[in-house]
């Protein structure tokens, strides 16, 4: 993750070179798109003529040839020196059709407050535009160089979630340069400000749909879910984000939609509020995105055959010591891979059941496990269990004292249910083991309400770091809207 901010970063400042260069280079002049009646335009053509010009402080700025446009007319403005000026234009009768103000810089930067334009605001704008570019572009590519242990990681799923936000922002912003380009007397810099502030809004907006279209799917695997389970607290947590997204979504759309009636400072607060909302959503829903992208991956990947130790973490068993279907699914899938790897390579990985014993169980998940797997044909000398674990982390952690007792520099491989592959993987990262996972198919309706479990427990370890980003991200697109809006 810090290796892509600093890419990141490295694209901000050459893209702030880039603007700097095009300023003192290409963009030496502002052209100011001033608006006219349509009676005054249809006028100025009928006689073939151009507005006369006049200025307060001519020491200030200088004009260049004026340029008629539908609706506006076109006047390149020069600066001379740092201070303000005030522009009139006069049709042919002496009669004022339009005033305007104009202020210079110290660096000689036009500046129009009218329209929010200034010298080299297209650069800028393709600058923005090609900041959020880079950005999707690096997440991306970090995205896919995850391989192996190393996708088992929270900065995977913020490569996965965010990239789509950073592309769609570029394409949102591209949409916003060609307007500003082609049209700039109907789409001024003000119409840029509010695309840019407003990023975090039209990404709601965007992806709607879809959140919507997930929301239901979640809500109906959750209903057949509570068909067939007993209905518990963990069995309605997909429920319950179908209607967070729901819920989420709707008061998004009555905020942005709504008519407002007000000042400029209470329309400010307003859009403030809205952006901050929108941010605070978006956040979450591109940590789901993310999430959800993630853990279809790791749930399908298929390891190479050449392991050397394959863990399988246990869970609940039955009291006879019989594997129940989640668990023996878990094993048979380790069976599976152990055969094919020794029938292609004649490479007998040696298997670690992994599970201490909890309250109601007769014995230790692994020795439950250790039996299943004798009885499959699996020789004793190849099976090592480890029956302390109490967590997931601890699976991991203790396993890995197993493999280093063996071979430090076997290759290892972790076997689970589909929906826990990712998040296991990412307690074997912080446990130190470095092993790749797989994961054996459970029913339809009973994996997405699972993934949630999964994604709420993933949440949960890092929920200050989480706090931080969203606080630091609020803060931001906050103060861009006080300032922008």
């Amino acid at each position: 993750m810090r290796k892509a901010a600093k890419q990141i970063g490295i694209c901000a400042i050459a893209l702030i070179l880039f603007c700097a260069l095009c300023r003192l280079t290409v963009f030496r002049t502002y052209t100011a798109h001033i608006p006219i009646q349509e009676r005054v335009e249809q006028a100025l053509r009928e006689d073939n003529s151009i507005p006369r010009t006049e200025i307060d402080h001519a020491d200030v700025l200088r004009l260049g040839d004026i340029t008629l446009r539908p609706g506006s007319v076109s006047i390149p403005i020069h600066p001379n020196q740092a201070g303000e000026a005030d522009v009139r234009l006069y049709d042919q009768q002496g009669n004022e059709i339009a005033f305007q103000v104009f202020r210079v810089g110290p660096l000689g930067t036009v500046y129009d407050p009218q329209t929010g334009g200034f010298t080299g605001d297209t650069a800028v704008l393709i600058a923005v535009t090609l900041f959020w570019f880079f950005v999707s572009a690096i997440m991306i590519w970090h995205y896919f160089q995850a391989k192996g242990p190393d996708y088992y990681a929270y900065s995977t799923i913020y490569y996965a979630g965010f990239s789509l936000f950073a592309m769609l922002t570029g394409i949102t912003m591209l949409l916003s340069t060609v307007q500003h380009i082609v049209h700039p007397e109907s789409y001024n810099m003000f119409s840029a400000y509010n695309t840019i502030n407003g990023a975090s809004k039209l990404f709601m907006m965007q992806t709607m749909p879809f959140i919507l279209l997930f929301a239901l799917a979640m809500a109906v695997s959750n209903a057949t879910l509570l068909r067939h389970e007993r209905a518990h607290v963990q069995n309605v947590l997909g429920l319950a984000v179908s209607v967070f997204l729901i819920a989420g979504e709707a008061l998004g759309f009555y905020l942005f939609t709504r008519d407002f009636m007000g000042s400029e400072w209470e329309g400010r607060i307003q859009s403030t509020l809205e952006n901050v909302y929108a941010t605070a959503f978006v956040y979450f829903e591109c940590m789901l995105i993310g999430s959800a992208v993630c853990g279809i991956k790791a749930a399908k990947y298929q390891p190479k055959a050449d392991k050397d130790f394959i863990v399988i973490l246990g869970c609940w068993f039955r009291k006879d010591g019989s594997l129940p279907p989640l668990l023996r699914g878990r094993v048979d899938r380790t069976l599976s891979f152990w055969r094919q790897q020794k029938e292609e390579i004649g490479k007998e990985a040696i298997l670690i059941p992994s599970g201490g014993q909890g309250r109601d169980e007769p014995m230790p998940e692994a020795e439950a496990m250790r039996r299943y797997l004798i009885s499959q044909g699996v020789p004793e000398d190849r099976i090592h269990t480890e029956a302390q674990s109490q967590n997931t982390y601890q699976n991991m952690a203790f396993s890995k004292q197993i493999i280093n007792s063996i071979n430090p520099e076997g290759k290892t491989v972790f076997a689970t249910t589909n929906y826990h592959v990712f998040r296991s993987g990412v307690w074997a990262n912080m446990a130190g083991l470095k092993a790749e996972g797989m994961g054996e198919k459970t029913k339809w309706w009973y994996w997405p309400n699972a993934f949630m479990r999964e994604c709420a427990g993933l949440l949960q370890k890092r929920w200050k770091q989480e706090i931080i980003f969203l606080i630091v991200l609020i803060a931001f697109f906050g103060v861009l809207s006080m300032v922008l809006g």
